[in-house]
């Protein structure tokens, strides 16, 4: 849909979508319009394969160049689902660290402000080194490839063997980065993998902020995926639901969209495409624009 039309301004606040980047990268601008939203999430390659195909000069200045013509002000990647920066195989974690390592280049190549990451599983069972070994292969691949492009270690559902399923975890894999590289760093908190994990954002939305404030600092949130959820409480299932729709019902997300200290921080939906993804999109984006002031 994106073709030669301009798109007419939408509100300029902070809500988007994830958005194919089917037919290349440089559609992923006009996507995000076409869902009246100036943020968008993307994949810079198939996150379920390991091949990394180069980005080539053609493609980036298209990127860039729909960026500004429809006029997007955040955009980011989220990175393969594959990378495990925390196994203890290490086979697998050099070939994890490649693909995250080629991540952020394409990212630094793209000028995105940002790379979302799942901290990894520790499938030997021992979270404590897990998170280390997290910790030193994310300060690896930031001290190789500078940039602007910021790392977002997202919240998980806590399943398993999972690392980034408490807020602890978290912490501590920011914590033990160098200053000058976590300053490069922050937290993306998917609404969903928080209420799996076992954070009532239903019955205790302040406690969880409370929690999080105490043991990562509001200061480290710099970006939300709102998404419902389809399993119970602490259930640890990561199964996204259309908002409203699921188990945490509208009342977070209302409380979210009408918290001022969560007005500034993007927020991107990652919920069911289905078979029309912009008509899925506009809905769940236009149901949380009503929640604003108490609607």
């Amino acid at each position: 849909m994106t073709g030669e039309r301009i798109h007419e301004p939408p509100a300029l606040d902070e809500l988007g979508a994830h958005v194919s980047a089917a037919g290349g990268v440089a559609k992923a601008p006009g996507r995000a319009r076409d869902r009246d939203s100036v943020c968008l999430q993307l994949f810079t390659k198939q996150p379920s394969r390991w091949a990394e195909p180069p980005l080539d000069d053609g493609q980036v200045r298209t990127f860039k160049e729909e960026r500004t013509r429809q006029a997007v002000v955040v955009a980011g990647a989220h990175d393969s689902y594959l990378i495990n920066l925390s196994s203890p195989d290490p086979v697998l974690l050099e070939r994890s660290y490649a693909s995250f390592r080629a991540e952020l280049v394409r990212c630094r190549v793209l000028g995105l402000d940002f790379l979302v990451t799942h901290p990894g599983n520790a499938t030997d069972g021992d979270i404590p080194s897990g998170v280390e070994r997290n910790a030193e292969a994310l300060g690896r691949a930031l001290e190789e490839v500078p940039g602007s492009t910021r790392v977002l270690l997202e919240l998980t559902a806590g399943a398993g063997s999972s690392v980034g399923g408490t807020f602890e975890n978290l912490a501590r894999i920011l914590d033990t980065l160098p200053p000058h590289l976590q300053r490069r760093t922050g937290v993306c908190f998917d609404t969903c993998h928080a209420y799996a994990a076992g954070y009532d954002l239903v019955r205790d939305y302040d406690g969880v902020w409370q929690a999080f404030d105490g043991v990562i600092g509001l200061d480290r949130l710099e970006l939300f995926h709102l998404n419902d959820g389809k399993g119970a409480w602490g259930s640890h299932l990561d199964r996204h639901e259309h908002i409203g729709r699921g188990s945490l019902g509208e009342g977070p997300f209302r409380r979210l969209m009408n918290d001022d200290r969560m007005a500034r921080i993007p927020k991107l939906l990652e919920t069911p495409k289905g078979d029309d993804p912009v008509a899925r999109d506009l809905e769940n984006l236009r149901l949380l624009r009503s929640f604003r002031n108490g609607a």
